[in-house]
């Protein structure tokens, strides 16, 4: 088969890497060193398997910044990004409707799999104003830092269609697969698009869960440690996903829980304004603390949301570095993800051991090894030095 894979991101590189096994795929993205990146076998996103497929395996795999002729594509992937517009309060969607766009300027009649994240309701829609294409939409269910790991060992897959071409397709995903037992569900489209929201919903409610425990034992003077132990032993509850933090971050559980919000207009909810509510309450909470402490510079251990993560947007500790900025506090930065000197008003350093010298407190999400020989000056709440 021959797919093209619209988008450079972490779904469409994961994507792509997994068909590449098996079939001839080409890239197309408008940033020149993703495609570049692609071309040299290096991944243009921070995700070990993903390195290791690219400069290891033999992989079909070629990108390209010119959209390319159709003609011969047995598939094309859309894997664009749908960020979250707080002006619309709605996902924007226009990158994937620029892409159906130029696909039919072209006149072929190819399915068209979209793996990014829709609202309710939005592939039955799109379908209706391009009838003439066949539109289907496959959640993805991946990890930042992980995507291709989670593509060869999926937890589920879930097409948005029965048609022989999603089944063809969805053969095309399980070949790509290190374990074929995997659950393959073909279910309508609109159910499609909920089931990845909610799934993320629940994700951010049980972050907001485990984090609201911790605040009760921190103004109760409990371990938090030992009370997620206790719980997370019953079998119903699990013990895992359950390590506090500074708030779900990162670019898929805040946006997917103010869109899912938004698709409950006009049906009865709490929990899911709760959820989002409950976040905020966190940072609010945390930043309070901090100030407590009475530093005069608090240097952030970078924004990124986990260690293996290249994505700083939408992290939790841009959220508490406002509420700290908002008390007066000054606030320096260590990211190397970071190319610029400052970064919202605060300075960023390049150099480690001098943004620890500067720091009356080192805030860190996620615990790291860098930080051993200052671990009296580091807050954070990761109890169980996990992800």
């Amino acid at each position: 088969m021959k797919i093209l894979v619209l988008g450079l991101g972490y779904v469409g590189t994961a994507n792509a890497i997994l068909l590449a096994q098996h079939n001839d795929v080409t890239c197309f993205d408008i940033n020149n060193d993703r495609v570049d990146q692609i071309n040299k076998q290096i991944s243009p996103v921070e995700d070990p398997e993903a390195s290791q497929y690219l400069s290891e395996k033999k992989l079909n795999l070629k990108a390209v910044s010119k959209f390319p002729n159709l003609k011969d594509f047995n598939f094309i992937i859309i894997a664009t990004p749908t960020n979250y517009s707080s002006e619309n309060n709605y996902f924007d969607t226009s990158s994937i409707e620029s892409c159906i766009e130029e696909i039919e300027k072209q006149k072929f009649k190819i399915p068209l799999i979209i793996r990014s994240t829709l609202p309710v309701g939005y592939t039955s829609g799109i379908q209706k104003k391009y009838p003439s294409q066949e539109i289907i939409f496959i959640p993805e269910f991946l990890r930042e830092g992980k995507a291709l790991y989670d593509s060869l060992y999926p937890s589920r897959i879930v097409i948005g269609s029965s048609s022989d071409n999603a089944k063809s397709f969805a053969n095309l995903l399980l070949q790509g697969t290190l374990d074929k037992n995997v659950k393959v569900l073909h279910i309508n489209p609109t159910e499609a698009e909920t089931s990845k929201l909610f799934a993320n919903a629940f994700l951010a409610l049980r972050v907001a869960f485990f984090n609201e425990l911790d605040t009760f034992s921190l103004l109760k003077n409990l371990s938090t440690e030992e009370i997620i132990k206790a719980v997370s032993l019953d079998p119903r509850i699990g013990d895992y996903y359950n390590n506090p933090s500074f708030g779900f971050g990162g670019y898929c559980l805040p946006k997917d829980t103010k869109q899912l919000l938004k698709n409950f207009d006009q049906v009865p909810q709490k929990i899911m304004e709760a959820i989002i509510d409950s976040n905020a309450m966190r940072k609010d909470f945390l930043g309070l603390e901090i100030a407590k402490k009475n530093p005069k510079t608090v240097g952030v251990y970078k924004l990124a949301m986990k260690e293996g993560s290249d994505n700083i947007r939408e992290s939790s500790m841009q959220g508490i570095m406002k509420r700290i900025k908002a008390k007066g506090i000054n606030v320096i930065i260590y990211e190397p993800l970071i190319s610029d000197k400052n970064f919202f008003n605060s300075k960023v350093y390049t150099d480690l051991n001098e943004f620890k010298k500067d720091s009356d407190l080192i805030l860190c999400n996620r615990n790291h090894t860098d930080l051993d020989d200052v671990k009296n000056k580091v807050f954070t709440r990761d109890i169980f030095q996990q992800n």
